[in-house]
């Protein structure tokens, strides 16, 4: 038997494409099992960081809802002082020119010590709840941006 015949070529070329064959396939089972490791631990982390950020999120929530529960609680004391009438609304008022001077007694009178003339709502309780209804959608507006702010900045910070 020569080392050139086509049999024992033909040996040769299989036994090469059959070692080659099951080193692939066996390489490319390798690499789909450590895959599927890592897909699962990035997955593990992924619910890990996610349940962090639920946490910090209901935090947040919960602080926002107790701000907005006394900030209630504290226009509802306002209501009730407007209605019935231990509060009283003034507003600055811009006097006209006059050149009669202003007395003393009367800036006196109005508790202002700027020289300041102020004008006191005529008894319309609706003005001046309106104008707390305002100023209370103001604050709110403003405590939940805060409280998103501070929520994406520890979220940003978690990562």
């Amino acid at each position: 038997m020569s080392i050139f015949n086509p049999w024992v070529i033909l040996g040769f070329v299989l036994a090469m494409l059959s070692a080659f064959g099951s080193g692939y396939y066996k390489g490319e089972n390798d690499e789909s099992q450590r895959q599927q490791v890592e897909i699962a631990e990035l997955n593990a982390k992924a619910r890990e960081t996610e349940q962090a950020m639920a946490r910090v999120a209901q935090t947040y929530g919960d602080t926002l809802r107790k701000a907005n529960n006394v900030a209630k609680a504290k226009e509802n004391q306002l209501r009730a002082d407007l209605s019935n009438g231990s509060l009283k609304l003034r507003l600055p008022a811009k006097a006209p020119n006059c050149a009669v001077p202003v007395s003393e007694t009367a800036t006196a009178a109005s508790g202002s010590d700027s020289g300041e003339a102020r004008a006191e709502s005529s008894g319309s309780v609706d003005v001046a709840s309106d104008l707390l209804q305002i100023a209370a959608d103001g604050d709110a507006a403003i405590r939940k941006l805060n409280a998103c702010i501070e929520t994406y900045e520890t979220l940003r910070n978690t990562k």
